[in-house]
């Protein structure tokens, strides 16, 4: 995992901690899972509407809020950010209609 992914994971954890009045993630982390889903719903607006504006820096720095908040999501719910790339490294490689099959199984 990137030293970023591993840090940031970190931070977010000590964050369950802090007081929400001196921490943005704290304070996402109070409003409780509505508010967070809600923020995600907000950051994927925004990078929506700046990949339709083709903008390439803006979508950069819309990806990056969209990713930083669904990383406050997993910290959420205890799920590590190992587990999202384990996924990913398990999907890698299959035909695209062999791993929509193989969820439908599940």
């Amino acid at each position: 995992m990137s030293n970023v992914l591993r840090e940031l994971a970190s931070v977010l954890e000590e964050r369950k901690q802090a007081d929400p009045e001196e921490s943005y993630v704290a304070s996402l982390y109070h409003k409780g899972l509505d508010g967070i889903l809600k923020k995600i719903g907000e950051e994927s607006t925004e990078t929506v509407m700046a990949a339709k504006d083709g903008d390439r820096a803006q979508i950069i720095y819309e990806m990056t809020d969209l990713w930083f908040h669904c990383m406050v999501l997993l910290a959420h719910q205890d799920i590590q950010p190992d587990e999202i790339l384990s996924e990913l490294e398990r999907r890698f490689g299959l035909p695209g209609h062999q791993e929509k099959a193989s969820r439908q199984e599940r």
